[in-house]
């Protein structure tokens, strides 16, 4: 039987059924070509006149050949983004466990704040005297992010985790350029258990990477920093609560050793969220730090974007945050747009224009609503809740540091898969047949099969109670020799497993026509 695609009807497009369908489609899980694939590149959906005479201004670069994309028609354009929405998954639909991540409930509140007149349509090239209001709110944001960390001032310019990361160590650079170090400190320590865009940062703007071994207790060492400490090293890269799920116990012990070294210490704030309200990264010793408002203050990752990372400043950094930034003058909010009208010494520059507004306005309503207490018990109930899970699956899966209490996420190795036939990857794909979004897998990479696993502080007891139970139902059929629920799946997605190392040594980067099927005689 042939589907709506012209290729053989297959109980794996859209999960396993007796059932074959003429379209692949089964009820509501409906199977979605590419537009390419049912488009019309000679037609289109819109009625355009044909443009008057005119001279091209492109140089020779104008187009020669037709855009060969296919033509919908309105209803056909809706349906299809439509159905390939319902094909996501989301916090909206469901537990979204992903470690390191903070997948955690975007308020609507922050959503309908966020499309206030003034602030959803404000424009980079307005004036600054028509957008006081952005400003004031933005200078309230600072207030709050610097009060938070116990900082000298922040740069709300940078766009996500790893640009905030890049400013912090620019900054840091700057400084040591300005003490005539710049030759001569050019090394940066960055733990095994760090994120993989910390070595990457440092090594763009011309840092040499060192780094800190992984220990097994799963903390990093004021002895091994000792170590390597000398005065070649400009900077340590830690990220506090780690990537181990484990709160750094010496990290005001690694802090002193940094700074009496002549170095700085930049902290990766992704994990804010276990921490806010209880502990002030200013009071470890914390030099440079970036926040993802995006994680931390429920701002949703948006795919890739849009993203924040403001990066906040001790006092020996604060002279070199980057252009723009808001400040008082002459008794009035402004905006410092050049490095030459800045009464410190700014680095230069990390985007064409400030940030983003609506990242801003959500991460102030988050604050606001929440307050001082409702921030320090949403860290509060985040840890809660990862012990929870840690506690509930503790006999039977294996963590690599031991029975300890976690952080805001908890890290299981495969250890308790050894002999099932079933890998980490296995499982995850089968979490998806059960509709949950896979944790984190293989991150971080000094723990063999890690599985990371966040449930952030939205999740309430019911709903954390049953993605325990399915962990570990899925647990007991793999220790029970059920190994075909896990080698196949996921069945029950509209696409199967792919194969990945195939997929990624040989993309296939363009859509062809694949050769028409005969329909079959009768």
């Amino acid at each position: 039987m042939l589907n709506r695609q012209g290729r053989p009807s297959t109980a794996g497009e859209a999960g396993t059924t007796e059932h074959p369908t003429f379209t692949g489609n089964k009820a509501l899980a409906q199977i979605e070509p590419l537009i390419f694939e049912f488009g019309r590149t000679d037609t289109t959906g819109v009625d355009l006149d044909e443009p008057e005479a005119f001279t091209p201004r492109l140089g020779g670069m104008e187009r020669k050949d037709a855009i060969g994309l296919p033509g919908l028609s309105e209803p056909e354009t809706m349906r299809h983004y439509v159905r390939l929405s319902q094909m996501n998954y989301g916090i909206d639909t469901g537990l979204f466990p992903l470690g390191s991540c903070t997948m955690k409930h975007n308020a609507r509140l922050n959503e309908r704040m966020a499309r206030l007149p003034g602030f959803s349509d404000v424009h980079p090239l307005q004036p600054v005297s028509t957008v006081k209001g952005a400003l004031e709110l933005m200078n309230e944001l600072a207030r709050y992010l610097v009060t938070l960390t116990n900082m000298t001032t922040v740069a709300l310019s940078p766009k996500a985790g790893a640009h905030g990361e890049l400013c912090g160590m620019m900054a840091i650079k700057a400084a040591i350029e300005a003490r005539g170090e710049g030759k001569t400190r050019n090394v940066v320590l960055v733990p095994d258990s760090a994120h993989g865009t910390n070595p990457a940062t440092a090594a763009l703007i011309g840092f040499v990477v060192k780094p800190v071994p992984a220990r097994d207790d799963g903390w990093v060492h004021v002895d091994d920093v000792k170590k390597l400490l000398g005065p070649d090293v400009a900077a340590i890269m830690l990220t506090n609560p780690n990537t181990c799920g484990l709160f750094e116990n010496q990290v005001s012990e690694i802090a002193k050793a940094i700074h009496d070294a002549g170095a700085y210490f930049y902290c990766d704030g992704a994990n804010f969220n276990a921490i806010v309200g209880k502990a002030k990264p200013g009071d470890l010793g914390v030099d440079a730090m970036h926040i993802n408002l995006h994680k931390t203050f429920s701002t949703p990752h948006g795919g890739g974007g849009p993203g924040s990372g403001p990066v906040v400043l001790s006092a020996r950094l604060a002279p070199y945050a980057p252009v723009p930034f808001v400040t008082v003058k002459d008794g009035e909010l402004t905006l410092v747009e050049h490095e030459e009208d800045a009464a410190e010494t700014p680095f230069g520059r990390m985007t064409a224009f400030h940030g983003q507004m609506g990242m801003y306005v959500r991460a102030l309503s988050y604050m606001l609503s929440h307050g001082s207490d409702g921030m320090k018990q949403a860290s509060e109930d985040a840890v809660l809740n990862a012990n929870y899970i840690r506690a509930s699956l503790s006999d039977l899966f294996s963590q690599p540091f031991g029975d300890k209490p976690c952080m805001h996420e908890v890290l299981f190795d495969d250890t308790w898969l050894k002999d099932t036939g079933v890998t980490t990857l296995d499982f995850a794909k089968a979490m998806i047949d059960e509709g949950y979004h896979p944790m984190t897998m293989y991150f971080p990479l000094v723990v063999h099969g890690a599985m990371l696993i966040e449930p952030t502080e939205s999740e309430s007891k019911v709903s954390l109670d049953l993605f325990i139970a399915t962990l570990r139902d899925l647990a007991f059929a793999a220790k029970n020799g059920d190994t075909a629920r896990f080698t196949g799946a996921p069945y029950h997605a509209p696409c199967r497993r792919l194969d990945e190392t195939r997929a990624a040594r040989n993309p296939v980067l363009k859509w062809t026509p694949p050769a028409p099927i005969a329909e079959a005689a009768e």
